[in-house]
């Protein structure tokens, strides 16, 4: 099974170019992930190079830039070339085969889940690890649960 699943930033524009001969889309690009843990607490991040086709290219070039959030589905693939010095270049990639546009638009604002409003999404963006409570909320400290 090959299966990637990647949510992360994008680090440039994407690049939308047209395939010669038939003109398929083909758009490329690059999603900073933060990786779960990390050494030392400072932020890591692995940059993921992409791969999208035809019309998602397309929608993916004209809505998305730098530092948006983007959600990828699809497969991993390897592939090697010659260079023009002669040398052997191997790359590995996702190719996406579904692509969600998490933060879109003139503003760097999320999208809400279905069913919420953008209040939702004001309030959850910045998540719940801040220590910043509402009045009518008291933070439970995990040893004191029963079970």
């Amino acid at each position: 099974m090959n299966r990637v699943v990647l949510i992360g930033r994008l680090t440039k524009d994407p690049e939308l170019r047209f395939t010669p001969g038939n003109g398929t889309a083909v758009a490329t690009l690059t999603l900073a992930v933060d990786r779960r843990f990390s050494k030392d607490g400072n932020k890591e991040a692995d940059f993921i190079p992409i791969v999208v086709w035809g019309k998602q290219a397309e929608s993916t070039a004209n809505y998305m830039s730098k530092g948006r959030l983007m959600g990828v589905s699809g497969r991993i693939q390897t592939r090697n070339y010659e260079a023009k010095d002669g040398t052997r270049r191997y790359v590995t990639e996702v190719v996406a085969d579904e692509v969600q546009f998490l933060e879109w638009g003139n503003k760097q604002q999320s999208a809400a889940p279905q069913g919420y409003d953008s209040e939702y999404v004001s309030n959850t963006s910045s998540g719940f690890n801040n220590n910043s409570f509402d009045e009518d909320i008291t933070p439970v400290d995990d040893g004191e649960i029963p079970f």
